[in-house]
C-alpha cells in the first residue's frame, strides 16, 4: 500500500525548492491548526502571564510577515495587509485583535496573506529562482529570494513554538503536527 503524506509534508527525497517550500508549509499548517477553531475572546486571551501575545495577534502578525517578505521584499510589491491600517500604526495593529474584528476575519486576513504569498513565490520560482536577487535593498545588496525565504522559514518557527504554549494554554491542544486529515488551503506544490 502506497504512504500518502498529508498535503503540508516536505518531500521525502526531493529538490532545494520543494524542500524549502514543504518546510514552509509544515510550519504554516502546523501553526494554523495550533489556531484552529477559536472564538474571538480565544483569539484575545493572553495566556501567558509574562507575555502579551495572543493566538490572535499572531495570526496577525504572520499575516503582515507574509505580505512583507513575499510581496514588498522579493517582489516589490504593495505589502496588502500593511496597507489595511495607518503606517504608524502598524506595530500596534498586527499584534492585537479589535473590539470591532471577528475571529472570521482574524483568520481571512491571515489565508488571504498566505494565499498571495503562494502566487509570488509560484511566479519567482517560475521566473528566476530562489538565487535571483529580491527587491529589498540594504545599500547596494539586494539579499536573494532564497534568503527572504528562509527568514521567512524562521519566523514561522520562532511563533510557532510561541503558539504551542499559547494554545496549550487556552484548551489543552499540543501536538507537533495537524492530524493528516485536517481541512487546511491546499499549500502550493513545487
Amino acid at each position: 500500500m502506497p504512504h500518502h503524506d498529508p498535503p503540508w509534508e516536505p518531500p521525502l527525497a526531493g529538490t532545494d525548492v520543494e524542500h524549502a517550500i514543504g518546510t514552509l508549509e509544515r510550519l504554516r499548517a502546523t501553526f494554523r491548526w495550533k489556531a484552529d477553531g477559536l472564538d474571538v475572546d480565544q483569539l484575545r486571551a493572553r495566556t501567558v502571564p509574562t507575555s502579551e501575545l495572543t493566538v490572535g495577534g499572531l495570526l496577525k502578525h504572520l499575516a503582515v510577515c507574509e505580505d512583507d517578505v513575499f510581496c514588498w521584499r522579493m517582489s516589490g510589491r504593495p505589502p496588502v495587509t500593511w496597507m489595511l491600517v495607518p503606517e504608524e500604526d502598524v506595530a500596534r495593529w498586527q499584534f492585537t485583535v479589535e473590539p470591532d474584528e471577528t475571529a472570521e476575519q482574524v483568520y481571512a486576513l491571515w489565508e488571504a496573506a498566505v494565499g498571495r504569498s503562494r502566487v509570488r513565490l509560484r511566479e519567482l520560482v517560475a521566473d528566476g529562482g530562489l538565487d535571483q536577487p529580491g527587491h529589498l535593498a540594504y545599500g547596494d545588496v539586494r539579499p536573494s529570494v532564497r534568503r527572504h525565504l528562509h527568514d521567512i522559514i524562521e519566523e514561522y518557527g520562532r511563533h510557532t513554538g510561541h503558539m504551542d504554549l499559547l494554545r496549550e494554554a487556552i484548551d489543552g491542544r499540543v501536538g507537533e503536527d495537524p492530524p493528516a486529515d485536517w481541512p487546511m488551503l491546499p499549500p502550493a506544490r513545487g
